[in-house]
């Protein structure tokens, strides 16, 4: 596995509208976390089509589910949300330049 391999999972799950919507609802609501109704309420979205999307940012290990009784409860894994924001700004305003060649063609 390459260091970009979870990195590209998080950024390829998040490249979906619906899917991109519910990460950034679940990052406003903090650890305490949204249930799938109170995510469908706030999306307008029916519960079957987030639970497919839901599934795909879990996989991406992006968001973590914990069964409260009949409830789950869906919260951003933030320590995951950073690792993906400091391999994207690692080497930030560092500065790209070309290698010079001598050959004077």
């Amino acid at each position: 596995m390459t260091q970009t391999g979870p990195t590209s999972r998080a950024l390829a799950a998040l490249g979906h509208d619906t899917r991109l919507a519910i990460f950034r609802l679940l990052v406003r609501a903090g650890d305490e976390g949204l249930s799938v109704g109170e995510i469908g309420q706030h999306l307008g979205q029916a519960p079957s089509t987030l639970a497919h999307h839901l599934s795909t940012l879990v996989d991406a290990g992006l968001v973590l589910q914990e069964r409260q009784g009949r409830t789950i409860l869906n919260r951003v894994d933030f320590a995951a949300m950073r690792t993906m924001l400091d391999f994207l700004t690692a080497e930030c305003c560092t500065g790209v330049r070309l290698a010079s060649t001598d050959s004077a063609a």
